[in-house]
């Protein structure tokens, strides 16, 4: 019989880079599948969500002044973070999602791979987004893909860590900064992949976490004036339909999942870049 203390871990956020306690003080209890404590988390507020946008839009422009060599570089250190902590990611996504250990393995090097395909995107939003248009005249015109800013996730409330890469990463890739509501059922996976960012050179702020209850924290972002863009994947699809609209108000560009996106669709990507029309005179 051991004589030590159960030393029970207690989750925080990821805002700007640091890791701070809800600043309402609440935490709440985070169960395995099989109804077993896990952890406690940071029970987020709307504080915190303030705190995470303003850090979120602080950071946006110097991610995108950044080459996109160099961002895919820091999405794919981020990528090699992940891989040295395997074991640990899968022993959360077995607890969070009551699979096996092959299957919790599997579900893990899936999401690592799709972080390194994120990262190769950062040079290829240009070229595959963009290009050269004809035109009359001695001129050229250009459609420069851009980022739309600050991106608000909603997490998956069911695929803890692989759904949570896509909702992150796309827009992250794509020169976005986000703010994610982590599966309020299953943070545990994600909140490991936010650790990690603290040593994966990501810029403080441009990832921020938010764990707590979803039906509070969604309706928050989905009507912020400072917030451009917002994936409800999370949500069901009445509750999806109304924050949809409420989002209407300021203009957010907004991404619902659809059954026909394949693992590889670009659709996600596409919904959170702008496009620019660039002319300039052909030089003599």
């Amino acid at each position: 019989m051991s004589d030590r203390l159960d030393v029970r871990k207690t989750y925080k956020l990821l805002i700007n880079g640091a890791f701070p306690r809800s600043e309402s003080g609440r935490t709440y209890e985070v169960l395995t599948e099989h109804g077993e404590f896990l952890a406690n988390v940071a029970q987020g507020s709307r504080k915190d969500l303030r705190d995470a946008v303003v850090a979120a839009r602080a950071a946006q422009s110097k991610w995108w002044g950044s080459s996109a060599y160099n961002r895919g570089q820091v999405i794919y250190r981020c990528a090699e973070m992940a891989e040295s902590r395997r074991a640990e990611l899968a022993e959360h996504v077995g607890l969070a999602e009551g699979v096996g250990a092959k299957q919790s393995a599997k579900s893990v090097a899936r999401a690592i791979d799709r972080i390194i395909w994120y990262a190769g995107w950062t040079d290829k939003v240009a070229q595959v987004f963009g290009g050269a248009n004809p035109v009359a005249g001695p001129f050229f015109n250009f459609s420069v893909p851009k980022p739309c800013g600050v991106v608000a996730v909603v997490a998956s409330q069911d695929s803890s860590l692989e759904g949570f890469v896509d909702q992150v990463f796309a827009p992250l890739c794509t020169g976005n900064s986000v703010i994610a509501v982590s599966s309020q059922r299953r943070p545990t996976p994600s909140v490991l992949l936010g650790e990690m960012t603290a040593t994966s050179d990501f810029p403080p702020g441009l990832l921020n976490i938010v764990t707590g209850v979803t039906s509070e924290l969604a309706p928050i972002l989905a009507s912020h004036e400072d917030v451009d863009g917002i994936d409800l994947t999370g949500l069901d699809e009445s509750v999806a339909n109304e924050l949809h609209a409420s989002a209407a108000g300021s203009i957010k560009r907004v991404y619902r999942a659809s059954t026909h996106d394949a693992p590889s669709s670009t659709r996600r990507l596409r919904t959170f870049i702008e496009t620019s029309t660039v002319w300039h005179t052909i030089g003599q």
